[in-house]
């Protein structure tokens, strides 16, 4: 069934659901002698993992990657590589009471129409658990683009009301990763820890907003037309659960903008601006990739909401179990895996682009 595959020459697919045994995949085109620190691996799973704060989703998985063929004494052989993460906290029965209703905001309605069956047990496939796959293949591929010095980093830029104002260049990604919101300005966790707290009192929870930079890109990544840099990019971080809105360089400021201003004028020195963000024509410029990308609230929540039943009668709601009161929280490996998934592909056909 088309849907679960990523990329062209490093291509992902994906399997399982969130309460299913485990969640699993395959990725194909990583080329043989690559030395995989694992240790990376599970060190990428630990950030996305549910259950490491009171901010996060209290589901305790432990997140264990096992490596199951592509490697042989620790470096890729060129063959496909298996990888399998089992579900060790899966709570079914926190779901049986909405097994016949749909959830507002989820893919339930959705799915239940287009294939006429649906595991209700925490969404099934459409469940954000099977990004945890995602991550570990990410992970493979951020190794692969180190050795191209590509350097790919994520933070949380805003939570609700409360935006960040520092300049990505100044960001210090040390102090991001030390903090339990990964919070691009360390200076207003107080802030952010009480509005946190009063979303899980009022059971009810709020959107976020995460800013990709990716420095040491190489110029020409990106295929047109149809296959451009900042187009596939953008299908990758939309394919991410919650995901709703993506942009690039200046984004939808650019609407306010004059031509003079936003366009990104050239000297002997580089470039003056990075209102593009990093690509031109679809093609990477060389400058820093700089992209942001929405995230709905989650729509689990214990505040009752109308919906209907399976056969069409009205009624309410109320999503019981272990949810995140910010998920674009945990998003933040997810959008840097996606980002070294797309980059890495690209990076690979760029090298049978010219002789």
């Amino acid at each position: 069934m088309a849907g679960s595959n990523l990329g062209q020459l490093l291509r992902l697919s994906t399997f399982g659901e969130s309460h299913g045994p485990a969640i699993g995949g395959v990725l194909e085109g990583c080329p043989a002698g690559l030395q995989i620190d694992q240790a990376h691996i599970q060190h990428m799973l630990a950030r996305r993992r549910p259950g490491q704060s009171k901010f996060t989703s209290q589901r305790n998985e432990a997140d264990e990657v096992e490596i199951l063929s592509g490697l042989f004494n620790g470096k890729t052989t060129g063959h496909p590589i298996g990888l399998l993460i089992r579900n060790t906290d899966q709570k079914p029965k926190d779901y049986l009471d909405i097994a016949n209703l749909y959830r507002p905001g989820h893919a339930d309605f959705t799915y239940q129409h287009k294939y006429g069956i649906r595991d209700y047990r925490g969404g099934g496939r459409s469940s954000a658990r099977e990004t945890a796959l995602r991550v570990a293949a990410g992970a493979i591929a951020m190794q692969l683009l180190a050795g191209a010095g590509v350097q790919i980093r994520a933070c949380v830029e805003q939570i609700g009301t409360h935006q960040s104002t520092i300049d990505p260049a100044a960001i210090d990604w040390q102090a991001v990763n030390a903090n339990p919101f990964f919070f691009a300005d360390p200076s207003m966790l107080p802030q952010l820890e009480d509005a946190l707290k009063s979303m899980r009192r009022a059971g009810d929870s709020i959107g976020a907003q995460l800013l990709l930079v990716v420095s040491g890109m190489p110029i020409g990544l990106g295929e047109p037309v149809f296959d451009r840099l900042d187009a596939d990019l953008g299908k990758a971080m939309l394919s991410i659960n919650a995901s709703k809105a993506v942009s690039f360089g200046a984004g939808f400021a650019c609407v306010q903008q004059r031509g003079s201003e936003h366009r990104d004028q050239i000297t002997p020195n580089g470039f003056r601006t990075n209102n593009a963000g990093g690509v031109l024509g679809g093609i990477s410029s060389g400058q820093d990739l700089i992209m942001r990308v929405a995230f709905k609230p989650t729509s689990s929540i214990t505040i009752a909401g109308d919906t209907v039943d399976s056969d069409n009668k009205p009624t309410q709601v109320i999503t019981k179990g272990r949810h995140d009161p910010c998920v674009g929280i945990r998003a933040v490996p997810i959008v840097e895996a996606m980002a070294a998934l797309v980059l890495a592909d690209h990076w690979l056909r760029n090298r049978c682009s010219r002789v």
